[in-house]
């Protein structure tokens, strides 16, 4: 039988290092191992691969392969060498796949939540605030061993300490959590009282949390390590304070923009003229022109809020709400009614030119409704 180029099969270049032969063989394995693969000529493809696989990882077969090609493995030129075991290619290349790795791997706690609510003043400028949560903390009796004091974990006699076993089955080597210490390589045979031989208990902590100026509803901050505590001195969770801005009584922000209502008086917005308005720092005078219609924004470029993730400071838009006057005197009730006679006059359209158009709209609508 013809023996084929084991670079080719592969795919890689004669160059190729060692981590872009095992990439290439893993691609052909998923591709052609018979447990995936029911297609005729998947197997002998797949005993191609790992033909090629065996003496290319291997520095001292691939250079005698590059030197002498097939014949270096004929007549016993290599005894002596040592043959990649399936298993170990298997575990290498699959482990990701079928439960993963040799080395115990280690259960990380849960994550925690807090909602935090902030004013909007200590949302835009940034404060240090304390809070109270209950957590399942280490045990400080044992101090996250699970076992009592004066007593120490043994070495799982099943899997001597890897927290792994390793099942055969057919031309696999499936690796699963050991079933007598449950993945954890150790066996608490003296359990601490406390905790019960979890080596966590439940308790109270305060933590100071800084909130950095800018933030807005719906940021998190990640507090790393002060979730839960893990089981058996595993890793500690993290704890993320989710922010919730309160309603403010005069501004709405959205985005890095503020917007607030101003009142004005229907003199003001006739005539124009000056008016107080509040920023984040402090009054500013906001001019209003003559002949200003109600619900007409006002931009205050850079006085918003800047954002957590930087850019530009954000701007305060300011519409104005033309007030109707309430609780008049006689006096200022017959001052009113001159002035609206004065408006009914010949120059009356002038006066209210959006009055005028809304009503000639009004009986053109009219006017077609009869034809």
């Amino acid at each position: 039988m013809v023996k084929k180029d084991y670079y080719k099969i592969l795919g890689v270049s004669k160059t190729a290092d060692e981590r872009e032969i095992k990439k290439a063989y893993k691609r052909l394995a998923m591709k052609y191992h018979p447990d995936r693969n029911q297609n005729e000529g998947a197997e002998t493809l797949f005993k191609e691969s790992k033909e090629a696989y065996e003496v290319l990882v291997d520095s001292r077969k691939r250079a005698a392969y590059d030197q002498y090609g097939h014949a270096a493995f004929e007549q016993g030129q290599m005894s002596g060498g040592t043959s990649a075991d399936f298993s170990d290619i298997f575990g290498d290349v699959f482990g990701d796949i079928f439960g993963g790795g040799r080395r115990q791997r280690t259960a990380r706690a849960s994550d925690l939540r807090y909602n935090m609510e902030l004013s909007l003043e200590e949302s835009v400028r940034g404060i240090t605030k304390e809070i109270r949560i209950q957590v399942l903390g280490v045990c400080d009796v044992c101090h996250g061993t699970s076992a009592k004091p004066g007593s120490s974990p043994t070495t799982c006699p099943t899997c001597h300490g890897q927290g792994q076993v390793q099942m055969r089955q057919g031309f696999f080597s499936v690796q699963q959590a050991c079933p007598y210490c449950h993945g954890r390589g150790q066996i608490i045979n003296d359990p601490c009282n406390k905790c019960q031989g979890q080596g966590r208990i439940g308790k109270a902590k305060t933590l100071s949390v800084k909130i950095p100026a800018g933030v807005d509803t719906g940021d998190r901050i990640r507090l790393a390590g002060e979730g839960e505590a893990g089981e058996h001195g595993s890793l500690s969770g993290d704890l993320y304070v989710q922010v919730q801005i309160k309603p403010h009584s005069i501004f709405e922000r959205e985005g890095n923009n503020l917007y607030c209502e101003v009142p004005i008086t229907f003199a003001m917005a006739a005539l124009g003229g000056e008016i107080e308005v509040p920023t984040l720092n402090g009054r500013v005078k906001l001019k209003i022109p003559a002949e200003t219609q109600s619900a007409k924004l006002f931009r205050m470029r850079g006085k918003g809020i800047k954002s957590v993730r930087g850019g530009s400071q954000g701007d305060l838009l300011c519409r104005v709400v033309v007030e109707t006057p309430v609780k008049l005197n006689d006096k200022q009730k017959h001052l009113l009614k001159e002035l609206e006679v004065s408006f009914c006059g010949p120059l009356g359209d002038n006066n209210s030119p959006r009055s005028k158009r809304f009503l000639d709209g009004v009986k053109n609508f009219f006017d077609e409704l009869t034809r």
